[in-house]
């Protein structure tokens, strides 16, 4: 059986559905409830994950679930290369991804599904809208921007988060910030400590002065947080084709196999999970769709 299956699977290869089990080369707490992991390659080189793309990771008799990849790395002088993915403990599985000490073995099948193009991107301004956990799929977005950064014209970073407690990367954030990227921050509740903004993400969109004709706008986040912030982005004049945003379904075999993410036309593990928001706005106002 011969031709292209899913993103980077050849039909009839059977790595779609036979996980690879990687150790944990480190585990670092972000937050209260969040993690990141660094699995390391355990011979050959990483599968040429995409920013945007996922992989089902699975915690060896627990289960499986889709976690977007938040960064691929080197390892250091002489050490494989590395998968990084950020992980919310908000579930059995997820729970036990994040309880994964370094040494402990993840599944991983992928990559899954199509990433954010930030290659179309090139010759205009970057515009980064997170929520929450959200950042964490944005940020190879970022890295690669920032990576390329004469190709691109403005790196616009808005990030928001439950508290200060909640916020992702927040060493990156200030890094991003020397390299060149323009990061403005708020929080829904604030605490003592915090002197930033407060209130939701799309109140940052204003004060970002940004240039919609020369505009692509890559979303992540709770879905309400995706809608509102494409419409507002959108009615500044950003062409919803040049919105994208980041579709979360319940994904089971990450290859188009089941039907379980179907979200009217679209299967999300095929089709998206990034899709731009003309083709996605009409579906995101169904409710219980």
């Amino acid at each position: 059986m011969t031709g292209q299956g899913v993103a980077g699977c050849p039909l009839g290869d059977p790595a779609p559905a036979v996980p690879r089990f990687y150790p944990v080369a480190s585990r670092r707490e972000d937050t209260a409830d969040t993690v990141t992991l660094e699995l390391a390659e355990p011979g050959g080189p990483v599968p040429a994950f995409a920013p945007g793309q996922f992989a089902m990771l699975t915690s060896p008799g627990v289960g499986e679930v889709p976690i977007s990849v938040s960064g691929l790395g080197d390892g250091g002088p002489g050490q494989a290369r590395l998968l990084r993915h950020t992980v919310r403990a908000v579930g059995a599985v997820t729970r036990a991804l994040c309880a994964t000490q370094p040494g402990g073995l993840i599944g991983v099948r992928g990559p899954f599904g199509a990433g954010w193009d930030v290659a179309s991107a090139v010759g205009r301004d970057v515009v980064v809208v997170a929520g929450g956990i959200g950042l964490a799929p944005l940020r190879p977005v970022v890295l690669a921007a920032l990576a390329g950064r004469s190709r691109y014209g403005r790196i616009v970073v808005l990030a928001g988060a439950r508290t200060p407690a909640d916020l992702l990367y927040a060493d990156e954030l200030d890094r991003w910030r020397r390299d060149g990227a323009e990061v403005a921050v708020t929080v829904d509740r604030a605490d003592g400590s915090w002197g930033g903004e407060v209130g939701v993400v799309t109140a940052l969109i204003g004060p970002a002065d940004l240039a919609p004709g020369n505009s692509v706008a890559f979303i992540c986040g709770p879905d309400i947080m995706m809608r509102v912030t494409a419409e507002a982005l959108a009615d500044l004049g950003i062409p919803p084709g040049r919105i994208r945003v980041s579709l979360e379904r319940n994904m089971r075999c990450g290859a188009a196999w089941c039907g379980r993410c179907q979200l009217g036309p679209l299967l999300v593990c095929r089709d998206g999970p990034v899709v731009s928001y003309d083709r996605a706005a009409a579906l995101m106002r169904v409710p219980e769709l």
